[in-house]
Parts: structure tokens; sequence; C-alpha cells
């Protein structure tokens, strides 16, 4: 098969079939080869598709050429009468994931920042992409999801992330850009071998393609047979989960002790993929299956991995972001302003609004904010008594390791409210200012 904007347009009118139709095409144009085909075919052919185009540069700043790259970019996007749009990537090469995957990450986050709605985002990877994608999760130990490597299309913040190109070899693109003349950007760290993915391309697969010549293409094709795999073990695990009248969050252990292992090992990537977790090694999925879930009722385990944790209470498994701690000033004023409690604990804002909130005479003697210390007391509405806090906290069953983390609010040095849980009687009126915790965690 040859490649040209025929082949293309067929890909991406099959595509459609599986997202809805974009208004616009964002082209994700590094200046290489293969984005620099992709851009070119689809701007010689937009009376066929109909889209508007753009294209989208982003500068790692990782080679001092990289200036002098966004500007051939600039110049093609310019010649072909396509919108061009630049940003610059913040990678994190300290983050402990090596440099390819740190600016991986960096370069889709950018680019998520010029999608909206009904757009498509096109990257240019091809079939050998593919091959070289299988060869490496093969080597990292990866399973069905991992094999499968690069999906055609998928969500991507407000739109979607295509990639027409996955069935054509490098080879047909080159062919394409030789026919048209086109000039692109060879990026010299492509070949050096100290990356693994250079060391597969320049290597491995031709030594392959000796022996077997058609190895990328049945590479490519064992990921889309591995993908099908994978689909099935999703849709498996979002019936054992439904099966359980649960969400993803929280799981009941009794329901996942009743599946074999294997189908707890897939409810559990499943349930931590559905979440936008990052997915555990075998090693964590297993510390999970055999000392979280089977702990004892009373105890309160922890499993965690790089920015995610596994808890259990009370019967409950909890899947969840690594643990957000409060990180506010003790003391802070509450009034006009809210209470910023800290990264994934939201914020404290006070609200006028019909119902119980804090009387005048509360609010006049000025509010601030402060974390637990321990031995807090607090006589809610309607009781005859005082209540210790950590004992309402246990009856109302809060988890545990949140219970340090509520804010509570202080009218001078009385305890008038415990977040927006709970107002203390000698402070509460009805029609007084309200507490409203924006973007609470998840409490119980």
């Amino acid at each position: 098969m040859s490649f040209n904007t025929e082949v293309l347009l067929q890909r991406l009118a099959e595509l459609e079939n599986l997202a809805p139709p974009p208004a616009r095409y964002v082209i994700a144009l590094s200046g290489g080869l293969d984005s620099t085909v992709l851009a070119h075919a689809l701007s010689t052919s937009r009376q066929q598709h109909g889209k508007s185009l753009a294209a989208v540069h982003v500068d790692h700043q990782l080679h001092p050429e990289s200036a002098v790259w966004a500007g051939h970019c600039k110049d093609f996007a310019e010649e072909f009468g396509v919108e061009f749009l630049t940003d610059v990537a913040q990678v994190d090469v300290g983050a402990g994931k090596g440099p390819e995957a740190a600016a991986r990450d960096a370069r889709y986050a950018a680019l998520r920042n010029h999608v909206v709605a009904g757009d498509w985002l096109l990257s240019a990877h091809h079939q050998d992409d593919q091959a070289e994608t299988l060869l490496l999760n093969l080597l990292r130990g990866s399973g069905p999801a991992g094999v499968a490597a690069m999906r055609s299309i998928r969500e991507f913040g407000d739109g979607w992330l295509a990639r027409p190109l996955l069935e054509v070899s490098r080879d047909e693109l080159a062919t394409y850009a030789a026919d048209e003349v086109l000039n692109w950007i060879e990026d010299p760290s492509n070949h050096e071998r100290e990356f693994d993915r250079n060391f597969l391309r320049a290597d491995v697969l031709p030594l392959l393609q000796t022996r077997w010549p058609h190895a990328r293409a049945k590479l490519a094709r064992s990921a889309t047979l591995a993908r099908d795999a994978a689909s099935l073990l999703a849709d498996l695990a979002d019936v054992d989960i439904a099966s359980m009248d649960a969400t993803s969050k929280r799981l009941p252990v009794s329901g996942v002790l009743a599946l074999s292992p294997s189908r707890q090992r897939n409810l559990l990537r499943r349930a931590i993929k559905k979440q936008g977790l990052p997915v555990p090694a075998a090693s964590h999925l297993q510390e999970i299956m055999e000392q979280l879930l089977p702990a004892r009722e009373d105890a309160e385990p922890l499993v965690n991995w790089p920015g995610a944790e596994a808890r259990r209470y009370r019967g409950t498994l909890y899947l969840l972001p690594a643990a957000a701690v409060a990180s506010f000033e003790s003391g802070q004023k509450l009034g006009g302003k809210g209470v910023r409690i800290g990264p994934g604990l939201g914020e404290l804002v006070l609200v006028s609004g019909a119902g119980q909130g804090l009387s005048e005479a509360a609010v006049a003697a000025g509010l601030s904010v402060r974390l637990r210390r321990g031995g807090e007391k607090i006589k809610l509405v309607g009781q005859s008594h005082t209540s210790k806090l950590k004992k309402l906290l246990q009856e109302e069953g809060v988890v545990p390791w949140l219970r340090d983390q509520l804010p509570l609010v202080f009218s001078g040095d009385n305890l008038v409210a415990v977040a927006d849980l709970w107002i203390a009687d000698s402070a509460a009126a009805e029609n007084g200012l309200q507490i409203r915790w924006l973007g609470r965690p998840q409490l119980y």
C-alpha cells in the first residue's frame, strides 16, 4: 500500500465511527518527517474533508536549535495556509520518569491547552512507532493493555486524540515526502542509542526485518488484537463494578474478595485507570490483594505507589490520589476571602443564604480556621450535651485519614463549626452565614 491523501481521508472517515465528527483538526506538528507529511496531506485535501486546520508546535527547550525548529514549523504552516500555534513544554527531567517519558508528558500537557470541544488532535504516529511501542511494553513486562500499545482514537482533554497513520509505514511516508519535495527537521537525538526507542528503531527492528520482512506490520497487527482483548477485559471489570452497585472510587471488600484473583487484578486496574490515577506495579496490586483486602475489620491498612494509594475502612476499599495534607496557616482569618485548605483539599468559604448558619455575634467576634490538635469538644444544635469531636467523627463514619485534615472554625477561642459538617448550638442562627467547603474531598 502506498500512502496518499485518499488513504488518509478514508482512515479519518473510519475513525468518525468511533468518535463524534470534528469541526477542526489540530495537528501536532513537530517538524519531523511524519508530522510534516500529515500536515501537508491535510492542507492539500481541505476541499475533500472540509475541516478547519490548525498546527501546534511544542518547544521542549531541550536542544539549542529548538527555536529554529519552531520557526521552520511556522514557515511551513504559513506556506500552506494553516493556522499556527506554539507552546513551550515544561519538562521535568528530575521527575524520575526518564527524559523520553518526561518530554512526552510535558508535550501532551502543552497540546491539551489548545484542544477545545469539537477538536481532534491529530498525531502522526505510524506503523513503525506502533511496533516499537509494543516491543518496549513487552520488555517492561506489560499486560494486554500495554501490549495493545497506542489506540487509534481516544478522548483527550475537551476533544479527541486521533492517530490516523497507525497502519502506514515510515517508508511510505518518506516516499510521499520525496514525491512532494517536502523539507523536514531531523532531530539529532533520534540517533542517540542510549534511548531505548532509538535502539529498537536503529538496531533491533532492522535486524528482525532481515529474517521476517513483515515484522513491523505483524507487530502492529498484534497490538490491534491485544487492544480487542484489553477492551473485553475493561468491559468485564465494568460489569463486576456494576454488579457490586459500586463506583471505581469505593469498592466493597466482600465483593472484590468474591472474585477470582485474576478478576480482582483486572477490576483493580480498571477502577484505578477510570479515575485517572497512575497504574500501580504488579507488586502493588498483589499487596492490595494479599494484605489490604483480608485485613482485620478494625485495621487501617495502606498500600501506596507514586501518585496514588489504596486504603480500607469499614469493609470498603478506597482507591485515591496520594494523601492530601492541609497546608494553610493555622489561625488564618475566614471572612470575605476564603481559606484554601491545601492541594486536593479545596477551600472553605462563607456564603449568605436561607437555612442554618453562623450567628452575627459569632461572626463579629472574628472567625479563624485551625486544624485538630486533639481533645476538641462541641455541643451541636439540638443536643443537650457536649460531645467529643473524635467520637462524632467516628460515629459519622468520616474516613480516618482525613480526620486530621478537617478545617475547624473558631470564633475567638470557641469552636463554632467543624468544616461544613456541624455548627455549635451557641453559634447557630437561622439565615446566618453558612460555611461551604468547595472541592471537599470524599469524607465517607
